[in-house]
């Protein structure tokens, strides 16, 4: 017998490759991801439609922003430790005691505002070690240890500000939340720089997305078809450039703004692009499988718990800015406000599944909601009662979708 006509040929590198999904199955695999940002552009036009216009415009959008800022900020952090597999119950009462700390120390103790503000940020990143050393090393639950934690913060925030308010804070303090990005141009009611940094951002995304697209089609890995990448990331240049527009003619770009897209853009790259957040999804995918492959699964917990702390001392800062004083209820039920919004962008309660940018989108969600609701006069009544409806739809699409899978 002849082997060389028995055995069959090696398929080239080419016939090997996957053959491109069609449109409907793309989009039923990664209906999660499609379904949250169809979910926000639904949610603005209905409020956009029933608020007559309110919701979009300029002083109302610019107030969206400042309003969810604190909540994006540490929903960016909260993504990373619901995707090793943990929580955190606790971010809401560090909020509270970082902005009692500033406040005493740059109001009672007159320590300058910008060596409070690092002092601050040091102090919730040793908060979140102390939480995940007890969570990574010892294997307690993390709801547990940061159930404790946020006893114990609601007391020292308390204890601190002896149960009263502490402020006002300095001005050049308060910018961190109420500023605005300066015009240098000088044109009459319309804050050209705001203007051209979101165009930038928009460019600086499409360029961005346009290469890896272009990297993916060279190894003969694409997935998303190309209508769906056309149309997603037209539709995401259209409504920054128009967003930056809108706020241009107000006061321009908040600088919290600023601060949020330096995170966003940091943390998904850290997310996808990096060895360290590559491995955080794959303990929360399987972390018996984790850890037998070499990864540091105690390591890293323990550092996304302590980058969870310093994101939580940086949104109480703006918290605090943004109120001017610091109040012994502050932070009060913010932690179910950034739970929720991680969950309704697409995370999953098993962990390792999320993306930073989903966790924004459903930190908006939860904004926009808030916001047209409360321009509609609906009392706070029914509007915790819709909140709870809208987590629970989306913790019910996720298992209905593992369920399918």
């Amino acid at each position: 017998m002849d082997l060389a006509k028995s055995t069959p040929p090696k398929p080239s590198p080419r016939s090997a490759r996957p053959a491109p999904k069609s449109a409907m199955s793309y989009l039923r695999k990664h209906m999660r991801e499609y379904g949250i940002l169809f979910a926000l552009i639904v949610i603005m036009v209905f409020f956009q439609v029933t608020t007559d216009g309110i919701l979009l415009k300029p002083v109302n959008l610019t107030n969206l922003i400042l309003q969810n800022s604190y909540i994006v900020i540490m929903a960016v952090g909260m993504l990373l430790v619901i995707v090793s597999g943990n929580i955190d119950l606790s971010v809401g009462s560090v909020l509270g005691f970082i902005g009692a700390l500033a406040a005493v120390m740059i109001v009672n103790w007159h320590v300058p505002y910008v060596l409070a503000g690092i002092i601050c940020l040091a102090m919730g990143a040793v908060i979140g070690m102390a939480q995940g050393f007890w969570v990574a090393f010892y294997k307690i639950p993390s709801f547990i240890v940061t159930l404790a934690g946020m006893l114990v913060f609601k007391g020292l925030t308390l204890w601190l500000l002896e149960g009263q308010s502490v402020g006002p804070f300095p001005e050049n303090f308060q910018l961190i939340a109420s500023g605005f990005v300066p015009d240098i141009f000088g044109v009459e009611r319309f804050n050209m720089v705001s203007l051209m940094v979101g165009v930038v951002v928009a460019g600086g995304i499409l360029y961005l997305a346009t290469r890896s697209r272009m990297e993916q089609v060279r190894a003969g890995l694409v997935e998303e078809p190309f209508p769906f990448f056309v149309g997603k990331y037209g539709l995401i240049t259209i409504a920054l450039v128009y967003m930056s527009y809108l706020m241009a003619t107000f006061r321009g770009l908040p600088n919290v703004f600023i601060v949020m897209a330096l995170l966003i853009a940091i943390y998904s790259f850290v997310a996808n692009r990096t060895t360290v957040g590559r491995r955080i999804y794959a303990i929360g995918g399987n972390a018996k499988a984790a850890k037998l492959s070499g990864i540091p699964s105690e390591k890293l917990i323990f550092l996304t718990f302590a980058n969870m702390g310093m994101l939580a001392a940086l949104a109480g800062l703006v918290f605090a800015a943004r109120l001017n004083t610091a109040t012994p209820k502050a932070g009060v039920s913010f932690e179910l406000d950034v739970i929720a919004a991680v969950f309704i962008g697409g995370a999953s309660m098993s962990g390792g599944v999320g993306t930073i940018v989903g966790a924004v989108v459903g930190a908006f969600i939860m904004g926009v909601m808030n916001n047209g609701m409360s321009i509609l006069g609906i009392g706070i009544d029914w509007q915790q009662v819709i909140k709870g409806l809208v987590l629970l739809a989306a913790v019910v699409f996720d298992v209905y979708n593992k369920k399918k899978g």
